[in-house]
C-alpha cells in the first residue's frame, strides 16, 4: 500500500503520494494550511479512481471531461502526467518519464494507492 506523506515547506505544506516501494508518484502543490493540503489529498483519493484520461500527446486528441489524468509532453520531451478534480482544478502532477508506458504504470498506480492510502503528516520542526 502506498501512503501520502505530507511536508511542511517555506510557505506552506505539500504531500507526495508514494508508492508501496517508496517512489513518489505524484505531487502537490504549495497549500497555505495543513488543512487544505488534506482537502487536496481527499480530492485526489476521491477523484483519481474513476478519472479519464486524456493523450494530449496524440495529434487531434480527445477531450475528456474532468476529473481527468492529463498526459503531456513537457521541454525535455518526457510524459508527464496531471490530474485534474472535476472542478478542472490540478490536484497532482508526475515526474518526467522517459517513455509513454512508464507514463501509463504511473497513472495505474495512482488510481491504485490514491483511495485508501494512509496520510503521514509532517514532523513539526522543532521535533526534528
Amino acid at each position: 500500500m502506498g501512503k501520502y506523506v505530507i511536508k511542511e515547506a517555506k510557505t506552506g505544506f505539500k504531500f507526495d503520494l508514494k508508492a508501496t516501494n517508496g517512489q513518489i508518484i505524484a505531487s502537490s502543490q504549495i497549500y497555505k494550511s495543513l488543512r487544505s493540503c488534506k482537502k487536496g489529498i481527499a480530492s485526489v483519493m476521491a477523484n483519481a479512481p474513476d478519472a479519464g484520461l486524456e493523450d494530449q500527446t496524440a495529434e487531434g486528441f480527445e477531450k475528456v471531461k474532468n476529473p481527468k489524468f492529463e498526459i503531456y509532453p513537457d521541454k525535455k520531451g518526457e510524459f508527464r502526467f496531471r490530474l485534474k478534480a472535476t472542478n478542472g482544478q490540478i490536484i497532482a502532477v508526475s515526474e518526467g518519464y522517459k517513455t509513454m508506458k512508464s507514463c501509463l504504470n504511473g497513472v495505474a498506480s495512482v488510481r491504485k494507492n490514491a483511495p485508501d492510502s494512509p496520510i503521514i503528516d509532517p514532523v513539526p520542526a522543532a521535533e526534528k
